[in-house]
């Protein structure tokens, strides 16, 4: 489909998908749910990929929802907002999580809302020293919804994560990185250099032992530590089967560097 909310391109193994709507600080309308979701699906169908870099264009990440595609006010009927956390936020949050490579996000201004949200979904989140992120829903009446109310406290703690949903302060992306939200803050002319090459080494590393890795690090806090090793025994029984793993063992007693295939 053509896409006119987003830019979409695969290259060398790099997914990029770019929100494009900088005029409206890319906040999400259904039009571009639906443009993210099909971009999403041809990523998972596309062998060749191994690695997704989500950025937003222009000044800011994404402002979360557009107000003025579902505009409500005093008196109106009421908008099912919990339809479109069903339809829309719940299905990208998932998806990013369940995609079988790592997803980098390039934060290159203001993450708000649900684009604070969609960003603690991605696995490394990468920001300009100049962005920040803030979860304006308590301004409005909401919750933090896009999985807010489920990152924020177990990467923030309970104390921090109330503070940060219920006052709805802005986080500077250097504090966001000192606690733990982020996994860098960088300055604003290095944040391009920094992702694509992330990205580049994402692209030759072995593809299927970063998501089992992934996937046993999401699912760890709902496990006991016997349900833990045994996911580790079925995933190291898996992994141990794969050309990347005979070929990491072959470059080690080679002395050489590993050509990683994601096979």
């Amino acid at each position: 489909m053509p896409y006119e909310s987003i830019l979409f391109s695969i290259d060398s193994g790099i997914a990029r998908l770019t929100l494009n709507r900088p005029e409206k600080l890319n906040s999400f309308t259904a039009a571009m749910h639906g443009e993210v979701r099909d971009a999403l699906e041809r990523i998972k169908t596309d062998s060749s990929v191994r690695v997704l870099v989500l950025t937003g264009a222009g000044r800011g990440f994404c402002a979360g929802q557009d107000l003025s595609d579902r505009a409500v006010k005093p008196g109106d009927s009421a908008v099912d907002l919990g339809e479109s956390i069903e339809k829309y936020y719940g299905p990208l949050v998932l998806s990013l999580r369940a995609l079988p490579f790592p997803v980098i996000c390039a934060v290159n201004g203001v993450a708000a809302g649900a684009g604070a949200n969609i960003t603690l979904a991605c696995d490394i989140v990468i920001a300009a020293r100049s962005a920040s992120f803030v979860e304006v829903f308590c301004k409005l009446g909401l919750l933090p919804d896009t999985g807010g109310t489920y990152f924020l406290p177990r990467l923030l703690g309970t104390a921090r994560a109330m503070g940060v949903a219920m006052l709805g302060d802005k986080i500077s992306a250097e504090k966001a990185e000192q606690w733990g939200l982020i996994w860098k803050c960088v300055d604003d002319d290095q944040l391009i250099s920094e992702v694509d090459a992330l990205a580049q080494h994402f692209a030759k590393a072995p593809t299927q032992g970063l998501a089992h890795t992934k996937q046993a690090l999401y699912q760890s806090p709902a496990n006991t530590l016997e349900q833990q090793l045994h996911l580790e025994r079925d995933s190291m029984r898996t992994l141990g089967n794969t050309h990347d793993y005979k070929e990491g063992v072959a470059a080690f007693l080679e002395k050489r560097a590993a050509q990683f295939t994601g096979k």
